[in-house]
């Protein structure tokens, strides 16, 4: 890529920000389930309702259990956006980099800030477009291709088990230096 055209880059922290804004909303909406959903745990326990305990436990452990998710997935879509975005900085645009982070929405925000990052943004929501991808695809397509997809050692990998990317490139050094 030219350095010339390298937009002006924000921190790690903020693009961390950016990838993970809908997952961290998401976190916290489930943080204050949980603590609703405590409450009536609690409440269903001082009157020893054994019905209503099961179902608020049910209830409580479903939005506790999604906090750590949600965690892990925010952590694995900041390191497919530190990957997609050396990959689109070495190579620029190409439809073959950006095929393997089209599986879930989730994936395709992070693709689309690393190419935003870069002034690539253009080409990516192009090739979205072009194969039939649209804003409103929250679920992925595997999950109707497959339905015991939560049961696959490749499914937990890519959504919450995402190893640890170190960039190969500083960004805001880069564009100090072309500036």
């Amino acid at each position: 890529m030219n350095l010339q055209k390298l937009p002006k880059q924000p921190s790690l922290f903020i693009s961390y920000l950016h990838v993970s804004k809908w997952l961290l909303i998401s976190q916290g909406l489930f943080i204050a389930e949980s603590v609703i959903y405590g409450y009536q745990l609690q409440q269903a326990q001082l009157y020893n309702s054994t019905i209503w305990i099961a179902f608020w436990l049910s209830c409580f452990l479903f939005a506790f259990m999604h906090i750590f998710l949600v965690f892990m997935d925010s952590w694995s879509r900041f390191q497919n956006y530190k990957r997609i975005k050396d990959q689109l900085f070495e190579y620029g645009f190409q439809p073959k980099i950006a095929n393997n982070y089209i599986s879930s929405k989730c994936q395709r925000h992070a693709l689309k800030i690393a190419a935003k990052e870069l002034g690539l943004l253009p080409e990516v929501d192009q090739f979205l477009n072009r194969i039939g991808i649209r804003w409103y695809h929250f679920i992925p397509k595997f999950v109707a291709k497959d339905p015991f997809f939560l049961f696959k050692k490749h499914f937990w990998n890519r959504t919450f088990l995402e190893k640890y990317y170190a960039p190969k490139f500083s960004y805001r050094k880069l564009y100090n230096l072309s500036v």
